[in-house]
């Protein structure tokens, strides 16, 4: 989900960078969510993903 760090970059012309940095702000606007994303490090490199829970 990190994409080397790209994520961060707001001047990133990689779509597949768009479309995450757009999932992590409509997952933020969502009065219904609760979100964060985690950056990791691994064998592969960076990486992270998002874990989101539905407020009660």
């Amino acid at each position: 989900m990190v994409r080397d760090g790209e994520v961060v970059n707001p001047q990133s012309a990689d779509e597949r960078v768009q479309g995450v940095r757009q999932f992590i702000e409509m997952m933020g606007a969502e009065p219904r969510l609760t979100a964060t994303a985690l950056q990791t490090v691994g064998t592969k490199g960076w990486d992270g993903f998002t874990l989101a829970w539905v407020n009660a």
